[in-house]
């Protein structure tokens, strides 16, 4: 289906996928939803990662879904469907989805190096993808450093690398076999460069920590991992571009990385939505009018929301297909539609769960309630890169005012690493990324 077709069919707000691989997704996820449904309270209460249900995507070939069909995957290479995906996923448990937007955001990324990289990042991505097609491999990345250390590679002497620092918030970690961490060289004489590790789970010197007790997405297996001189092989790592650079052709594949994500936040405004309804209809008389102004204005925003994230799917879709241009320029169109409809996902979303807190009243005031969860759930997509509310209003901002900024947060990050000590151990911020 072409990419005309896919801008057309945006209008459906995420109501459907607009390519045959993605229907096979979608249908294919259909069987899984009554059991992700039916155990989500109790993995949320007892903060369980669902392991068993990973289990069964595996043994169904769904964790290979965005792996290419030339490598055993799905094929599904479509932003627009992997986020209308794990909208529904989400509309069942919004963990059970985070922690599969790891490993369908992995295989897109990867896909890309595999098509268009160099010869030792294709040889590194096809590995990892015909291992994720298979069912062998569950690959999530390791963005942000925990406030205590900065994640940095170093020289082993002998041409290979050694990774030492901590991650914190990996969703997938309990079940993951490799890690694309994002880490800066550390190298007597030499400039910091961003450069991104695949560690494997049985590396000596990797620790997944079991620390997560987060407010909400309890069930997501969102964890620290540590790095202790773990020895990574040349032909593992990724050398991307020096600290500080301005790149914003990188822009692209940060959208690409994360921009589906945005459907997990549509699928738990739905799933309050239509739990409010059903609660609306088994009280049998009509509610009062002031009731059935909010349900109007929960339809019309839930629809608004799904408009624009639709929108900002296939602007993602479309530019990210066309390769030729200026590539920074084909970042910044990218990344903004993707903050343009990050923002209002993160500010609308909320706005609806809360506004069905108050349709369906004190009783959705207890833990156990399913708006409860949805309420916690929610919250997280404000916390996550690329960019939380601060650098997401600065990078807007500064595109509407052409006001000169680094625009990549990895390198931003690590730049004031550099300038405050960060790697002897001075606290950072904490955001959630992925």
């Amino acid at each position: 289906m072409s990419i005309r077709t896919a801008r057309q069919d945006a209008t459906v707000g995420l109501h459907g996928p607009v390519t045959p691989a993605g229907r096979a997704l979608l249908d294919r996820l259909g069987g899984h939803l009554p059991r992700i449904r039916s155990t989500a309270a109790k993995n949320d209460r007892d903060g369980v990662f669902p392991v068993e249900t990973f289990d069964a995507l595996r043994a169904d070939g769904l964790m290979g879904a965005t792996v290419p069909a030339e490598l055993g995957g799905l094929g599904v290479d479509r932003l627009y469907d992997v986020a209308t995906a794990l909208l529904a996923v989400a509309h069942a448990d919004a963990s059970t989805a985070l922690a599969l937007h790891m490993q369908f955001s992995r295989g897109i990324t990867l896909s890309y190096e595999w098509r268009h990289g160099g010869p030792q990042a294709r040889a590194l991505a096809e590995r990892l993808l015909r291992q994720m097609a298979a069912g062998e491999a569950a690959v999530c990345s390791g963005i942000k450093d925990h406030h205590t250390a900065v994640t940095t590679l170093s020289s082993d002497g002998t041409g290979g690398w050694l990774l030492s620092g901590r991650k914190t918030l990996v969703s997938m970690g309990p079940i993951a076999t490799h890690f694309v961490i994002n880490a800066q060289t550390d190298v007597a004489g030499e400039p910091p460069r961003l450069v991104s590790p695949v560690v494997s789970r049985d590396n000596p010197g990797l620790t997944v920590l079991d620390n997560w007790d987060g407010l909400g997405m309890r069930a997501s297996g969102t964890v620290d991992i540590v790095f202790d001189r773990c020895r990574i092989p040349a032909e593992d790592v990724l050398i991307r571009d020096l600290v500080g650079a301005r790149n914003d052709a990188v822009l692209a594949g940060q959208t690409v990385s994360s921009v589906a994500m945005l459907g997990i936040y549509v699928g738990v405004a739905q799933a309050a939505r239509d739990t409010t309804i059903a609660a609306l209809t088994r009280r049998g008389a009509a509610p009062p009018a002031a009731s059935r102004t909010l349900v109007a204005e929960i339809d019309s925003r839930l629809y608004g929301l799904r408009a624009t994230v639709g929108a900002a799917l296939t602007t993602a879709d479309a530019v990210g297909a066309d390769l030729g241009g200026d590539p920074d320029e084909r970042g910044r169109r990218m990344m903004r539609a993707f903050q343009c409809a990050k923002l209002a996902v993160n500010q609308t979303a909320p706005a609806i769960v809360n506004d069905c807190l108050t349709l369906v009243g004190g009783a959705s005031y207890t833990a156990a309630h399913p708006l409860a969860r949805l309420y916690r759930d929610v919250r997280a997509g404000g916390f996550m890169q690329p960019y939380t509310y601060v650098d997401g209003v600065d990078f807007l901002s500064a595109q509407a005012l052409d006001i000169e900024r680094d625009n990549n947060y990895m390198s931003t990050w690590a730049a004031r690493s550099q300038k405050t000590g960060n790697a002897k151990g001075v606290p950072q911020s904490t955001e959630m990324s992925r």
